[in-house]
């Protein structure tokens, strides 16, 4: 039975939208439309949905839209809510000190954080999408894309047509090409990929070195900082296992996708100048998957001069693989176009709801994958100056009792946690419901203005004819 709680505004115009890819973006964008009462079909490359090993983390900004659509009893049967994040270096072991997130600042937020197997979280929104009445065809690959004439064709030779085409094939998709056809753009690879696995906890909590990392009564994030290296640890909802994910230099074993499995060996070598946790946690995990960390040029545009095809997602603003924002940006980009196009009642308005789509999430995806990035780097400083300033504030507020990344005694907040508040407050539904507000219904006023001018000047003109045919009849 599909859900009914929190029952959005229903558009007055349905309209057929094809979503190409059925990732967490195109799975999440097709769940936000049929809401709001639009039709949608899905077409998805692989055969099944991709298995991929490894952890996702849901910030609150994304939770929120899960609770808002009344998913709130399926996330919470996946995940465990985060509460705590320790930080310590990647070679010593040694605890730079630890954040309890503020329940008061996560309550204004509307949100959990949470973590969860990213699998789990794909079949969540594919079924999700499915119960919602979507159409996902898996094993359907779109071969060409007319923006144009509003139409897809199958490698099977099947067209299909729509009012809007949404492309959310990633990166090297389609879509993306497309709207490169008239831009160089030069991929600029950075010096380091990701290692991304999971432990069972059966096997860490054999280990008693290993089984602090579950001793806390608080589930708890783990962050190893170190020279051009970086761990990010977390327990895992639904199937009990530990995430692990490495930021490490690059070195011709990494591949170009998640979907691409690096040797084991390589992944044990990375952490061979790690503490013992990390030397005995490579050692138990399952081969990686191995994504490098690609640094795109900002796209200007992402709706095409058709009007019709637009990009979403990693297709629009690809961010670091690993990253806490990765599946949040995703899936408020769905929930953004929903909101806009849950207003539609005539057909003259989707150019401008597309438009509107680029100027609402564009500043914010912007700021995310540069904070995101920014991340990655500050946990991966080599020695020097910034490193031992970095390790000085946070032992500082360590052997103080604060969290190390509130402000000292007597001092603001600082600038790392006032950014992620900033980040996880942002509600992206209600951001596009203040557009509509500030500009959407003035424009249609504008309009409704300018039709009714247009149409008592053609009554008038019809009028004065009529009065000449009179005049005419009476000579």
């Amino acid at each position: 039975m599909v859900h009914v709680l929190n029952s959005p505004t229903q558009a007055k115009l349905p309209i057929d939208f094809i979503v190409v890819g059925a990732g967490i973006a195109g799975l999440a964008c097709a769940i936000a439309l049929r809401r709001v009462g639009h039709r949608v079909r899905v077409f998805e490359k692989n055969q099944s949905l991709l298995e991929l090993s490894g952890g996702c983390r849901l910030p609150p900004n994304l939770s929120k839209i899960f609770y808002h659509w009344g998913l709130e009893k399926e996330v919470r049967a996946i995940a465990v809510k985060s509460q705590a994040i320790s930080l310590q270096l990647f070679e010593s072991g040694e605890s730079l000190g630890r954040h309890v997130w503020d329940e008061e600042v996560l309550r204004e937020t509307r949100g959990e954080f949470m973590f969860t197997h990213y699998s789990d979280l794909l079949k969540l929104l594919y079924d999700t999408a499915v119960e919602y009445g979507a159409e996902v065809r898996l094993g359907a690959q779109v071969k060409y894309i007319d923006a144009d004439a509003q139409q897809v064709t199958l490698e099977s030779g099947e067209v299909i047509s729509g009012d809007v085409i949404v492309g959310a094939d990633g990166t090297m998709g389609l879509s993306r090409k497309i709207m490169l056809e008239d831009v160089e753009e030069e991929e600029q690879v950075s010096r380091l990929k990701l290692y991304s696995t999971t432990v069972s906890k059966d096997v860490i909590m054999q280990d008693p070195d290993l089984a602090t990392l579950y001793e806390s009564e608080l589930e708890t994030m783990f962050s190893w900082f170190g020279n051009g290296r970086a761990v990010l640890g977390f327990p895992l909802g639904g199937t009990p296992e530990f995430a692990v994910y490495t930021y490490c230099p690059r070195d011709g074993s990494d591949g170009s996708s998640w979907e691409d499995i690096a040797p084991i060996e390589s992944f044990q070598t990375v952490h061979t100048v790690g503490e013992r946790r990390l030397q005995k946690i490579s050692q138990l995990a399952s081969p990686p998957a191995c994504p490098p960390l690609v640094d795109y040029p900002e796209l200007e545009d992402w709706v095409h001069d058709s009007g019709r095809l637009l990009i979403i997602g990693q297709a629009a603003h690809p961010l670091p693989p690993g990253s806490i924002q990765e599946c949040a940006m995703a899936v408020e980009d769905g929930a953004v176009l929903a909101k806009l196009f849950s207003h539609l009642r005539s057909v003259d308005q989707i150019n401008s709801f597309l438009y509107a789509y680029q100027d609402l999430r564009q500043p914010r995806c912007t700021r995310v994958v540069q904070k995101e990035m920014g991340d990655i780097q500050f946990m991966t400083l080599p020695p020097g100056d910034f490193q031992e300033m970095r390790d000085g504030m946070m032992k500082a507020k360590r052997d103080a009792g604060l969290n190390v990344l509130d402000g000292a005694e007597g001092m603001e907040e600082s600038a790392e946690w006032a950014e992620i508040k900033d980040v996880f407050g942002y509600d992206a539904e209600d951001e596009a419901d203040n557009w509509w507000i500030e500009w959407g219904l003035l424009r249609e006023r504008a309009k409704g203005a300018n039709d009714f001018e247009c149409g008592l000047v053609q009554k008038n003109i019809f009028v004065a004819q009529e009065g000449n045919a009179a005049t005419l009849e009476r000579v």
